[in-house]
């Protein structure tokens, strides 16, 4: 496949990824109705279609078949704990359905950790694709839509969601951006261990 074609995947990508990320944000502070569902179920088509077009085209890099398959393990982990921080950890409704911006700043679960916990789990994600397609387009689409995607969050964490949360900026002050530290994980595990306990009591 020529190189062409690969920046056209990577665009389609980029540009669904970061104007689906902003205007979301966007119908939620402007509390514009049914316009929620419908972005990120249309963005989310068009990602999973980029996903798969650098995947099964491009250069391979002929690694081992382990290699491939310890790849793809990594990419499923990676995506999973990405899906669950951007859906299981923020309330689904509030976030992607209801008109409006959520009435609570979230700060648990991975949220303890990181102020965007998708974009670690983002990027073991493309690692793990790179290695399991083994191709020069995954690679590509990894390096740049990782970096893109850290772009994207760092504009929202400067100029948005200070506007849509109240709290966010004390937030800033506790909780890292995207790097766990020796506080946030303290704080993380003594959460979970809090839920347990809570959860133990209740049975």
């Amino acid at each position: 496949m020529c190189l062409p074609y690969l920046e056209h995947v990577l665009c389609i990508y980029w540009c669904n990824r970061f104007f689906t990320g902003t205007y979301l944000d966007f119908v939620a502070l402007k509390k514009l109705p049914l316009l929620k569902p419908i972005l990120w179920l249309s963005g989310s088509t068009l990602l999973v279609y980029a996903g798969f077009m650098v995947c099964f085209n491009g250069n391979s890099f002929l690694l081992p078949v382990w290699l491939n398959a310890a790849g793809w393990a990594v990419f499923a982990a990676g995506i999973y704990f990405f899906l669950y921080s951007l859906f299981v950890n923020l309330p689904f409704g509030k976030t992607y359905v209801k008109t409006g911006v959520g009435d609570k700043l979230v700060t648990s679960g991975f949220y303890a950790l990181v102020r965007h916990p998708g974009v670690p789990w983002f990027v073991l994600a493309m690692a793990g694709m790179t290695l399991g397609a083994g191709t020069d387009f995954a690679l590509w689409a990894a390096v740049i839509w990782s970096l893109l995607d850290i772009l994207l969050v760092y504009i929202q964490d400067r100029w948005v969601f200070g506007k849509m949360f109240p709290g966010y900026a004390q937030y800033q002050k506790t909780t890292p951006m995207l790097i766990p530290n020796r506080k946030s994980i303290a704080a993380y595990i003594k959460q979970r261990n809090f839920s347990n306990t809570i959860q133990g009591e209740a049975k």
